[in-house]
């Protein structure tokens, strides 16, 4: 009994290796499991080491660093493209578009100095994962409460100009892997009319070619990641917000339609997606993007 029960044991590893090189939705499963655990794990490992600090947007580097690696995990490449658009010497809001929880190696690959996301509040009550984006200065905001978020948005504006703060926001307001973009929140064009500071949209191509929830597959692809031109907000008032967030939201919209177009093409032509030992991190703004960024 004991011996068949070795057996069995033994077994097991090779199994779950069959499993993972035939079964899509088993790979995807894992990916997805391995995900959510890299980061709980690295929340926790290095909450302590920066607690120290207390909050800081200081912090952010060290979540940024524990973050890039997942790319290569998943031999995912990043093509960044209009990295220098962000090299902006004062505070500016960007708004990009929300597909999955993949949106964080898109967001770890560009994000510039001194740069936080926005976040919904219930992210703070996740264990660790809370503690490390309060720790990292992360803001939080209630979504079901109007005056507060009104609050925290003129807060955050003082802010930003007083401390030469950058703010990263999601406006769809949640996931989406449709062909096209939910309506956009107002919240972030709220944000940079308050501090009169500029605009900078980021697209993330589609995972399709990938990444799918639906028929639970995950492999390995190639990202785009796309800077548009800062948008002006210098003279605007609470009354233009409506038309500035629908021209932003347009202007994305078409960037991530032509980007839907030329990624599948080029996804036909790819060659092997990931080469151990390729190239350092040089196209992001801090000097650690996969692939060297190029102008638009």
């Amino acid at each position: 009994m004991d011996v068949l029960l070795l057996h069995g044991l033994l077994l097991l590893p090779l199994a779950a290796l069959l499993l993972y090189r035939c079964s899509p939705p088993f790979q995807y499963l894992l990916k997805v499991a391995f995900f959510n655990c890299w980061i709980v794990a690295m929340a926790t490992l290095l909450s302590p080491l920066v607690a120290f600090r207390g909050r800081s947007v200081e912090n952010m580097k060290v979540l940024r660093a524990a973050l890039l690696p997942l790319k290569r995990f998943y031999g995912i490449r990043m093509r960044v493209s209009g990295s220098e658009r962000l090299r902006l010497p004062g505070p500016f809001v960007i708004v990009c578009n929300h597909q999955a929880s993949l949106d964080l190696m898109g967001m770890v690959e560009v994000i510039p100095e001194r740069c936080v996301p926005i976040a919904k509040r219930e992210l703070l009550y996740l264990g660790t994962v809370g503690w490390a984006c309060w720790l990292s200065g992360i803001i939080f905001i209630d979504r079901h409460r109007r005056d507060t978020a009104i609050e925290v948005i003129a807060h955050t504006a003082s802010t930003m100009r007083r401390e030469n703060l950058r703010v990263w926001v999601f406006p769809e307001g949640t996931r989406n892997l449709g062909r096209s973009m939910l309506p956009f929140k107002r919240g972030a064009f709220h944000l940079a009319v308050q501090a009169q500071v500029p605009i900078v949209p980021i697209v993330i191509s589609p995972y399709w070619d990938f990444f799918s929830p639906k028929e639970k597959r995950f492999s390995s692809g190639t990202c785009t990641i796309r800077i548009l031109p800062r948008v002006d907000t210098r003279g605007l008032s609470p009354k233009d917000v409506p038309e500035l967030t629908e021209s932003v939201r347009q202007a994305m919209a078409e960037a991530l339609a032509e980007m839907s177009t030329s990624d599948h093409r080029d996804q036909d032509k790819e060659q092997p997606l990931w080469e151990p030992g390729a190239g350092g991190d040089r196209g992001s703004p801090q000097g650690q993007g996969d692939t060297p960024g190029s102008s638009n």
